[in-house]
């Protein structure tokens, strides 16, 4: 079904009043219609537009519903991102890598990956990532516990990311968030996974649940560390949590399990890149943990 100039609005006619939010948008129009080949009228027709509405759009002064940039974008010949302005459409190159990758399998984009890895940051130093140990997860699948018996084990230090984040921001997490937003955490994340990267040669990180999240830190973590995700069933993890004293799942603790599940489920295919998995279970701590050393061992003869 065409819908047509749905959601048009008309903005002042001085161009310096404009949005420089729909200024670019309207750029980006014009251009991937010149691209095409395609006239202003021809485009406009074949989103099921009125050519009023296109010249506004390309404007700048014209705002437009997702379903007309949808249309557009179909009438352009290409995605939406293209459209609304995606990194990987913004130049010729990031167009031809961007194809290159289309459809290909899960195995073939991390093959993918890890030579671009090793092209612009060297070949990855296989000693020194395998003596830098990562745990990832979400909390209460044991990261911290079984993370400092692992570095005794080990005889290497134990770092958790989040008091490091809290000693470069000056306060807590939740204080982070609420003063400064989660942009900045982020940021503050980054920076403490930099200084572990470039201080110890030598160590076990547990890391926060959600760092997986952000595509840069995660990168930085798979290049640097020898990665394991310790795995918990969504019922282990909450009973774990409210154990270490947080009840604030107790409210609305149906919406809470909730939550966690659609949580678990987005991360996965993101904690599933990591280097070995471990299902931290129900079983008792100390065979857990002759379990996990005994795994953690073995991989790292495997992949010197």
């Amino acid at each position: 079904m065409k819908y047509s100039a749905v959601g048009a609005v008309d903005v002042r006619s001085d161009p310096n009043l404009r949005d420089p939010v729909l200024t670019a948008l309207g750029d980006r129009i014009r251009d991937l219609r010149a691209r095409r080949g395609l006239t202003r009228k021809a485009a406009a027709q074949a989103a099921g537009i009125s050519e009023r509405h296109m010249a506004n759009l390309e404007s700048g002064a014209g705002n437009a519903t997702i379903l007309v940039l949808h249309q557009l974008a179909a009438a352009l010949r290409c995605s939406l991102a293209e459209v609304v302005g995606d990194v990987t459409a913004s130049t010729p190159e990031w167009l031809l890598l961007r194809e290159l990758l289309v459809g290909r399998s899960e195995a073939e984009l991390h093959r993918a990956r890890i030579s671009l890895t090793n092209l612009f940051d060297g070949e990855r130093d296989h000693a020194g990532r395998h003596s830098r140990i990562a745990l990832i997860g979400l909390r209460g699948a044991g990261k911290s516990t079984l993370g400092r018996m692992l570095a005794d084990d080990l005889g290497y230090p134990f770092v958790e990311l989040n008091r490091e984040i809290e000693r470069l921001a000056g306060c807590s997490i939740s204080e982070i968030h609420s003063l400064y937003g989660a942009s900045a955490y982020r940021r503050y994340e980054r920076r403490a996974l930099e200084e572990v990267v470039q201080g110890d040669d030598e160590v076990v990180l547990a890391t926060p649940g959600g760092l997986v999240s952000d595509a840069a830190s995660f990168n930085m973590l798979l290049t640097n560390f020898f990665t394991i995700w310790l795995k918990a069933d969504p019922e282990e993890h909450m009973r774990r949590v409210i154990e270490q004293g947080d009840f604030r799942p107790m409210s609305g603790s149906r919406e809470a399990m909730e939550d966690l599940r659609l949580i678990l489920t987005g991360r996965e295919p993101f904690y599933a890149k990591a280097d070995l998995t471990f299902d931290t279970g129900v079983q008792p701590l100390p065979e857990c943990f002759e379990d996990f050393r005994q795994r953690v061992r073995h991989a790292l003869a495997m992949n010197p």
